[in-house]
């Protein structure tokens, strides 16, 4: 859904997502992938497409010689949703072909197979995380919202303030 955010009844944000992932999470992440054994990669570009289909061979081969490292069906809007909520928010991917990347064809029984197989090291994974992740955060996820609203707080209504408090009552104070 493009647009998707949660100001749009009267206020406006503006939310820096320029590293779409938590620099501190993708970290923790990463490490216990690599304790874990889990062949693990660090860094690189996602692309994220419109699904439920597949992209063309033409497409993948495209995205590629771009410089993308994968390309994906989810992460948006949830990385930008996640960034004005101040959720920290890191990308695990599942890889589950290879596409143009080896010139295989891609079918659902790989896709699923691949998906099931990868089942057990997330749950690992996510286990091992879980104990790992700190409360007190330095990352800019924290205080994203802190000079993201744009309008004149005397200006947000006040209906628009009780449905947004969770999120932004500490900078409406």
């Amino acid at each position: 859904m493009p647009g998707l955010n949660f100001f749009e009844k009267g206020d406006v944000a503006h939310v820096g997502v320029a590293n779409p992932y938590c620099q501190e999470l993708s970290g923790v992440l990463f490490h216990a992938a690599t304790n874990l054994g889990f062949r693990t990669h660090k860094g690189g570009t996602y692309v994220c497409i419109e699904g439920p289909q597949f992209s063309t061979k033409a497409e993948s081969k495209v995205y590629r010689s771009m410089g993308f490292s994968v390309i994906g069906m989810t992460n948006v809007p949830e990385f930008k949703l996640a960034r004005e909520a101040e959720i920290c928010y890191a990308s695990v991917a599942l890889v589950t072909d290879y596409d143009v990347w080896h010139e295989e064809p891609v079918t659902v029984d790989m896709v699923i197979g691949n998906l099931n197989a990868n089942t057990a090291n997330v749950k690992a994974l996510l286990t091992s995380v879980v104990t790992k992740t700190k409360r007190e955060r330095k990352c800019e996820c924290a205080s994203a919202l802190q000079y993201a609203i744009i309008t004149d707080r005397k200006k947000i209504p006040a209906k628009a303030k009780k449905i947004l408090h969770p999120l932004v009552g500490k900078y409406l104070s």
